[in-house]
């Protein structure tokens, strides 16, 4: 992991077309903006994690699924 230290209004760019910029700091939190091509899908990290705890649900359903018709 990289670790940077920024202040506020200063920013970092990831892969030249990804800008993160921090826009206030109060206490222990830290807001930070993000500039994204739209093709490109930007979560929180526990959003992430049930977006992929649903798809890995719907994944073994359908294949539960799958199962039953082909043993009919």
């Amino acid at each position: 992991m990289l670790a940077l230290s920024r202040k506020k209004s200063e920013a970092i760019i990831i892969n030249n077309n990804i800008e993160i910029t921090i826009l206030e700091i109060k206490g222990d939190q830290v807001k930070i903006g993000i500039s994204a091509p739209k093709e490109v899908p930007v979560y929180r990290k526990e959003v992430y994690a049930q977006i992929q705890e649903s798809n890995k649900a719907a994944v073994d359903l359908e294949g539960l699924d799958a199962l039953k018709n082909l043993l009919g």
